[in-house]
């Protein structure tokens, strides 16, 4: 049932917007019929392949051929796109000058009276030619910025520091590493070699411990065993740590979290670990994804529930995939939250739009005495695509506070 209403409402939405792009762009083009009906033909592929991959691929049809029909689409969404941002800013610039020719109209009326007086008659072709320049300027910038946002996104992502400043902290803490990989979505355009990568630079950074803050995959274990298996060789001196995201949830959480676990990682569902570190001790936390209990009710995400009969420690960590958790993680007296799921709006223009959705989008903030930090992603989802917001793989520091 999910399935088939993500499909009608990814139909209707996108659908909506492809229509607009082949009137608004296809129909002012200098094409016979034939070759307007074949781009329109070649639109629709690409809107419809999405949903049908998805759905081939959750009743369990998985295989290279599908594979290349998720390519196809995707891409091909990420570059209709960027057409459609451009077409509504020329829609809404041509409105705004009509408006404001309207304001001014009984010059106009004047001034075309006397251009008909003198015998000066407007010419058609100058309007059809300014048309016409300005749609392949839109077909040509698209086309640029898609190869572009997909150089960035599947290139091998940059270490991003961020230090924690934590007043008090004990000195068998100051300094402590965590590596944060999130939001990776192994799927049939993100595999093995790019998660190969990923943990070769992880390990380079010499860990104390990894939090993988879930969105893991985009498929089962069966097709994606063999792509996520690098994983295995992460290396952290206290420990790798996961925490389920959304997308776990579509595709079978319960053998992900079983699969995952035999990858070496210790899985928090609403649970805490202490460690400890030259007499000083730190608790790591981790929720389900916040929407997990839509899923599945043992999966409700409970910050609180994840703190219960926790021992004394010196600072407190929640691993937690959205940052919509804040909230609960300021009331359970978490220091610090480490998040993912935003991507950081991952390539214009949505990049403006994550704000409705969420908190807190990208970087470092406080909310209350709490800390979060949300990365941009170690990978992306849906259209491989990255502008504007690059991925990272994050070195979080812990370091004392020191006085002024």
């Amino acid at each position: 049932m999910g399935v088939i209403l993500f499909s009608i409402f990814f139909l209707s939405i996108v659908g909506s917007a492809a229509y607009y792009v082949s009137w608004r762009l296809v129909g002012f083009f200098h094409l016979n019929q034939w070759k307007k009906h074949l781009i329109r033909l070649g639109i629709a592929f690409i809107i419809v392949s999405i949903p049908m991959t998805i759905t081939l691929q959750r009743f369990g049809f998985e295989n290279s051929v599908v594979d290349g029909f998720s390519w196809i689409g995707y891409i091909g969404l990420g570059f209709l796109s960027f057409i459609f941002t451009f077409m509504v800013i020329r829609d809404i610039s041509i409105l705004m000058i009509r408006g404001y020719s309207r304001l001014k109209n009984r010059r106009v009326v004047q001034s075309k009276a006397r251009d008909q007086e003198n015998g000066i008659v407007p010419d058609p072709s100058k309007r059809g030619f300014l048309i016409h320049s300005v749609n392949t300027g839109i077909m040509t910038v698209s086309g640029v910025l898609t190869g572009y946002g997909y150089a960035n996104a599947t290139q091998i992502p940059e270490v991003k520091t961020v230090e924690i400043p934590v007043t008090d902290l004990p000195e068998g803490l100051d300094g402590f590493r965590i590596v944060q990989l999130t939001d990776i979505h192994a799927s049939p355009t993100i595999k093995r070699p790019f998660i190969e990568a990923v943990v070769e630079q992880a390990n380079l950074l010499q860990p104390d411990m990894v939090a993988l803050t879930g969105d893991l995959v985009d498929g089962s274990v069966t097709r994606l065993r063999d792509d996520v298996a690098p994983l295995s060789g992460l290396k952290a001196a206290n420990g790798c740590f996961f925490v389920t995201g959304n997308h776990e949830y579509y595709s079978g959480v319960d053998s992900w979290v079983h699969h995952v676990r035999s990858l070496g990682f210790q899985v928090l569902l609403n649970q805490h670990h202490l460690i400890s570190r030259e007499g000083a001790r730190i608790l790591v936390a981790g929720v389900t994804d916040y929407r997990g209990g839509r899923f599945d009710e043992k999966h409700h995400s409970d910050p609180l529930k994840a703190m219960k009969n926790a021992p004394d420690s010196d600072y407190k960590i929640l691993l937690a995939h959205q940052p919509k958790s804040i909230f609960q993680a300021a009331d359970a007296g978490f220091d610090l939250q480490i998040s993912g799921h935003t991507h950081g709006g991952q390539f214009f223009p949505w990049n403006f739009f994550v704000g409705m959705t969420q908190p807190y989008i990208v970087g470092l903030d406080q909310y209350r005495g709490t800390h979060i930090y949300v990365s941009r992603g170690t990978g992306y989802w849906g259209p491989p695509l990255r502008l504007g917001s690059p991925s990272e793989i994050t070195l979080i520091k812990l370091v004392k506070k020191r006085s002024i």
